[in-house]
């Protein structure tokens, strides 16, 4: 069986790591090396970082950001953010990322994916998919720009086709429930989940491990937080700890 993955998410603006609700209200909680450091040493299998203003300020991702936190982790690191084309990834690949996750350029030029699994490998592309729910509430549409434009697209049919256009990785986040901490929406993960063969991060919403476990029975690989872990109510150890006890298999 193949384990699963828990994954902090370090949101940064202008170098510092910051938190909200539903991307808006954002407060300073730390430094992100610094945090960092400490979720590795706890156990984190791999690490998110996105700039979550460099779109709204149309601006590049910070790369002295991105090569302070490769210095400091030997973990897969993910980064995302103000992500415009090819050669802004291939910048960040450079710079210490693993993988790089776009939303608003994708769905602005969708054969960017192509080009870019084309010029660095599927392995390296992800799709971070910011979904809300539709206002007759049945079904979600995809939102760019940190959640300020709303598409009208429909989310299950842009993951489908983002996958058949080279993202190798869906980073799933539910707009309604970031940062309420009141659980993922399971019937958002189950939806895509179904949609797409390329694995699925679940993101929005944790405030304990058994969250992470049902997003994970919802057909998740992966579980991504930030609030659980800044705040300090609990460690990624004890997440795992929880989490096998409820008979998921993680990495120890």
């Amino acid at each position: 069986m193949l384990t699963r993955r828990i994954i902090p998410c370090l949101d940064v603006r202008g170098g510092r790591v910051v938190k909200g609700v539903k991307f808006a209200g954002l407060r300073d909680v730390g430094d992100p090396v610094d945090h960092a450091k400490t979720y590795e040493q706890q156990g984190a299998d791999e690490l998110v970082m996105l700039d979550v203003s460099a779109t709204p300020e149309d601006r590049e991702t910070a790369l002295e950001t991105v090569r302070a936190l490769r210095r400091a982790l030997s973990i897969p690191l993910t980064v995302g953010g103000g992500v415009r084309g090819v050669e802004t990834a291939e910048r960040l690949l450079l710079s210490g990322a693993d993988k790089v996750s776009m939303n608003t350029a994708a769905v602005t030029e969708p054969g960017l994916l192509t080009r870019l699994a084309e010029r660095v490998g599927r392995q390296c592309v992800v799709l971070a998919l910011d979904a809300a729910a539709w206002a007759s509430g049945e079904g979600w549409e995809v939102v760019t720009r940190s959640g300020a434009h709303r598409t009208g697209i429909d989310a299950v049919s842009w993951a489908r086709q983002a996958e058949q256009g080279g993202a190798g990785e869906i980073l799933l986040t539910s707009w309604d429930r970031d940062g309420t901490q009141e659980g993922y929406d399971l019937s958002l993960i189950a939806a895509i989940s179904r949609a797409v063969r390329v694995p699925v991060i679940a993101s929005g919403g944790a405030s304990c491990p058994e969250h992470m476990a049902r997003a994970l029975d919802a057909g998740a690989s992966a579980v991504l937080a930030a609030s659980i872990f800044h705040e300090g109510r609990y460690t990624v150890e004890q997440v795992k700890q929880v989490l096998s006890q409820c008979g998921v298999e993680v990495r120890r």
